[in-house]
């Protein structure tokens, strides 16, 4: 594809970063949720955050000018739909990955040396501490994940298993919308201590405490629970290296019974690895934030699952983005 740029179409470009870092402040410091009681002036705003009352003006007036506040006679209201979006308390919010944008592009931000040396960036906690960007991180993958779970199952078919395996399930998103979908069935969520507690929570609220058995631990280094006839591995391979991404694999074949399948939702790229445009740009946030992570071919994803022991490997769906899913079966072992 060819395209004929122009000066200012570049300056536009890197100039980006600006109205960016303005709406990843105002989510960082939650900003949003304070104006959501009303009205305020600067100094009200700097007495809820305890911040610096010049700095905060200008954030405030920056946000009003992007349409994301509005300021009457000194003081700045909150939109509805802003609210909507960028509270904590909304059901439709997605300020936890606004906030998971602003830790991903602290690492963007080193690009130039990640390429140079080939290392990740050194992480830069944000001002909600690591405790607090790992839970954001949970909570944004759900952000993007509740919306299509139960209709991108509804499109793949009806499903027949008898017990899922969620590997690396986080909160239970796809857990739950998977138990939806088959009332009959059961599940393992299976997910790093820490998130564990959060898992309970929301398998708890959707009343499916009974279906789901929590198990923590680390795919990398330990055995998966086995049992189930259907492993779900949702957006995990493009963290690991090829060789990660074996020692996955056998351990999902391991776990899982006789002719027992794998559906793997991720990013798929063409042979030329330029395609889709979104897997280019995920490939470097993968790059900028973790040793060996990147996006994969169907033909890698493919030769990978045949070493670990599957076979009839085939891509379901095809996606632009993240939502590319591809099914194999495990072979039977006597």
């Amino acid at each position: 594809m060819h395209k004929e740029w122009t000066a200012d179409d570049v300056l536009e470009l890197a100039r980006g970063y600006q109205a960016a870092c303005i709406l990843m402040a105002g989510a960082e410091l939650d900003l949003f949720s304070v104006l959501a009681d009303g009205p305020l002036g600067a100094a009200d705003v700097v007495n809820k955050l305890g911040t610096d009352l010049r700095a905060t003006t200008m954030l405030l007036d920056a946000l009003t000018a992007l349409v994301f506040t509005e300021k009457r006679n000194g003081q700045y209201v909150l939109p509805s739909t802003t609210s909507q979006l960028l509270t904590k308390d909304s059901s439709a919010s997605v300020l936890s990955m606004v906030q998971h944008q602003a830790n991903c592009l602290r690492r963007w931000a080193h690009l130039a040396s990640v390429v140079q040396t080939g290392h990740p960036s050194e992480r830069q906690p944000s001002i909600r501490g690591e405790t607090g960007d790992e839970a954001t991180f949970i909570e944004a993958m759900d952000v993007v994940s509740a919306p299509v779970a139960s209709r991108l199952i509804e499109e793949l078919g009806p499903p027949t298993f008898k017990h899922l395996l969620d590997v690396g399930g986080a909160i239970g998103t796809w857990t739950i919308a998977f138990l939806q979908a088959c009332p009959d069935a059961t599940a393992t969520l299976f997910d790093l201590p820490h998130v564990i507690p959060m898992a309970e929570h929301c398998i708890f609220e959707a009343r499916m405490s009974g279906r789901v058995k929590l198990v923590a631990g680390d795919f990398l280094d330990d055995p998966l629970p086995p049992g189930a006839d259907l492993a779900w591995v949702s957006a995990i391979v493009h963290q690991n290296s090829r060789e990660q991404n074996r020692h996955l694999f056998c351990a999902v074949a391991e776990a899982l019974s006789n002719d027992g399948q794998i559906l793997i939702r991720d990013v798929l790229m063409d042979g030329s690895r330029t395609s889709p445009v979104a897997g280019a740009l995920f490939a470097i946030n993968m790059l900028a934030a973790t040793e060996s992570g990147g996006t994969f071919t169907f033909d890698e994803l493919q030769e990978d699952l045949e070493a670990a022991g599957f076979a009839e490997i085939t891509i379901l769906r095809r996606d632009e983005g993240m939502n590319s899913i591809i099914r194999a079966v495990r072979q039977r072992r006597e």
